[in-house]
């Protein structure tokens, strides 16, 4: 009896490991942009490398006025923060969309195309663990990170929003800030229908009306 107890108590054991294991691939699904052959490869300048104890605070609104506040930290990711601020300012993502969307994982945005192909005129250098740079901040719900090609040096505007923690992607993109509150719109549009795997494409796409810097 004691080593059928144990027999059955090592089967469960071993269904649950399984289980886990297999609970979440999707998540292994990196939120990247796709490449394009354009000027932006080029890198970012060298005086956004200077740290700051400044925190920056932006306002996403959506266009049917879901409205998701974040914060950014230059002192963990300074030029992650700074290419995205450039993009605030100069408006270039007032009217885009976000385009892709996996729930229990994030959201993405920013593209120039709304597809997921291009963004910004520059990229810069990978701030993250596997490209030699120390990037403390962990992929958790809520958090902003950049997307990138292949290259890890591609980053150019495009970014995602976690939706829940994903520990796969530390060291391997450049999370910069965090939702402080909205995250009620993050969880709709997590849910929101998509194209399914592997594009994961929003079949409606919620704009984005405009980011601005939120100021004291």
């Amino acid at each position: 009896m004691f080593k059928m107890l144990l027999k059955i108590t090592a089967m469960m054991l071993s269904l649950c490991l399984f289980g886990t294991a297999c609970s979440a691939p999707i998540k292994n699904e990196a939120p990247e942009q796709t490449a394009v052959s354009t000027d932006e490869s080029k890198k970012g300048t060298d005086s956004a490398m200077e740290k700051t104890n400044e925190t920056p605070r932006v306002r996403l609104t959506l266009e049917d006025g879901g409205i998701i506040e974040m914060e950014l930290y230059p002192e963990i990711a300074p030029l992650s923060c700074e290419l995205f601020l450039k993009g605030v300012e100069s408006g270039y993502y007032d009217g885009k969309v976000f385009h892709r969307a996996i729930p229990g994982f994030m959201i993405q945005g920013g593209s120039k195309s709304g597809t997921g192909i291009g963004g910004m005129d520059e990229a810069i250098k990978g701030e993250f663990a596997s490209n030699g740079f120390n990037n403390t901040l962990k992929h958790e719900r809520g958090v902003l990170s950049l997307a990138r090609t292949n290259d890890p040096n591609s980053a150019s505007g495009q970014f995602f929003i976690m939706h829940e923690a994903s520990p796969h992607l530390d060291g391997n993109y450049a999370a910069f800030g965090k939702v402080t509150s909205g995250m009620e719109y993050v969880d709709e549009i997590a849910q929101m229908p998509t194209t399914g795997y592997p594009s994961d494409e929003l079949i409606e796409k919620p704009v984005i009306e405009s980011i601005i810097i939120i100021e004291d």
